[in-house]
């Protein structure tokens, strides 16, 4: 979900809800620079030099429309306030990101007197994700780009009112690629950008799979009667998430350095079966709604690889924004890539007969990837190889798409995107 687009560990949105179908990627570059998240999902690293100013808490009197509000109602969420010392050696700064399982705080490390991004997960919640960023920092294969992935640099727990939280540190990041995207009002990354950002997020990609794993304004609050909030777990201010992010057509190509996150809901296949997908409904691969019954694997991160690839090369995610349920996604998915699997065909209840060519794969390049770059455009030699490396990624049948090393191999990664992130990271990154 790059689809995902985008999230967690560093990141300015705390889910991507993904098992690495949903990837969530950020930029490692200063403050002044951009990164690129995912959605799946990119983000940039906080200088130390520029702490973000916080802005005074603002009186609300009715139920803010944020995952916290509903997190604090449901006693789900750790009371946590600007200049709290988390550990005894975390201070507190602002909120980096919130989601439906974790909130992202920018702190400042007392120990080593740098700032930090803190991932605190829901009360009881049980999750493997510091444990897999921990065994993918040992994999040697470090060819493959295992600097690409979110690096743990500590790890402990708190114990609050509604229960007991995980916490990881990270370094902290800055926007996702579908902001960066949307702050730039739907114009793309410039081309060389796009290239050097799409070429890691395949290499990230590849490194997690080498490895095993499937990525699968503090407001202050009140009670909607107007009387005081009194209960211990919940905090005396909600603070909104602080844009730290840059718009898309502004990011330069030394700041195009990527780094993999949101490992949250990520498996191992050959130890864990997983059938439910929990990546965002736009980037779902199509065997998790139509053939529900059979693992995900690999080829489910695949799907979302090609998604999140296309959405850092266009102006706009591949799949329409505005579906609503798994029907329409499907429709949405035919009518690009063309008539389903027979036997995905007859389950699938709500098919149509009619309509299919509505916005064919041509078009959606020539609409969303070539129509919202500022400057050059895709050459026809380029656009071949990018839309056969898509065609090879997106197909329905999870056996029949590339594998991450062959897109890791592919003509257009290697002649067109590697060079620029070779550029972009100042040294050679694949053998």
């Amino acid at each position: 979900m790059l689809g995902d687009g985008l999230a967690v560990v560093g990141s300015n949105s705390a889910d991507t809800k993904c098992c690495r179908y949903g990837i969530e990627f950020c930029v490692v570059a200063p403050l002044d620079a951009l990164s690129a998240h995912v959605a799946t999902d990119i983000a940039v690293l906080v200088e130390e030099q520029n702490p973000r100013s916080l802005k005074s808490p603002q009186p609300i009197s009715f139920t803010e429309t944020l995952n916290t509000s509903t997190d604090i109602a449901l006693g789900v969420t750790i009371p946590i306030e600007v200049n709290d010392a988390l550990n005894q050696r975390y201070h507190i700064v602002d909120k980096l990101g919130q989601g439906g399982y974790s909130t992202i705080w920018l702190a400042r490390d007392q120990e080593l007197s740098k700032y930090v991004a803190i991932k605190v997960g829901t009360a009881d919640q049980v999750s493997k994700e510091s444990e897999i960023l921990l065994k993918l920092a040992e994999n040697p294969t470090k060819q493959l780009s295992g600097h690409l992935i979110t690096q743990v640099l500590d790890h402990f727990t708190l114990h609050g009112p509604n229960g007991t939280h995980s916490c990881i540190v990270t370094a902290p990041a800055r926007c996702s690629v579908a902001e960066a995207i949307k702050t730039s009002r739907q114009i793309s990354f410039q081309p060389d950008v796009a290239r050097a950002l799409a070429a890691q997020l395949i290499m990230a990609t590849a490194y997690d799979h080498q490895a095993g794993f499937v990525h699968g304004d503090p407001y202050p609050v009140t009670r909607i009667d107007g009387q005081p909030i009194t209960s211990p777990s919940v905090p005396k201010n909600v603070y909104t998430p602080n844009w730290l992010g840059k718009p898309s057509d502004e990011v330069l190509l030394p700041e195009a350095r990527l780094l993999l996150s949101d490992f949250g809901t990520a498996f191992n296949p050959s130890q864990e079966t997983r059938l439910l997908s929990y990546t965002h409904l736009q980037n779902r691969p199509p065997e998790a709604v139509l053939d529900s019954t059979k693992p995900l694997t690999f080829s489910s991160d695949i799907w979302s690889l090609g998604l999140m690839v296309w959405e850092c090369m266009g102006s706009g995610p591949f799949m329409s924004g505005f579906l609503f349920d798994e029907n329409e996604v499907i429709a949405d998915q035919v009518d690009a890539l063309g008539s389903l699997p027979h036997e995905w065909w007859e389950k699938w209840e709500t098919r149509t007969t009619g309509g299919i060519e509505t916005w064919p794969l041509q078009r959606r390049f020539d609409l969303t990837v070539q129509r919202g770059k500022k400057t050059e455009k895709l050459d026809d030699e380029e656009s071949r190889a990018f839309l056969n490396m898509i065609k090879g990624v997106l197909r329905f049948r999870p056996e029949e798409r590339m594998t991450a090393d062959q897109v890791l191999r592919s003509d257009w990664m290697r002649k067109w995107a590697l060079p620029l992130a070779e550029k972009a990271w100042e040294r050679k990154l694949l053998d």
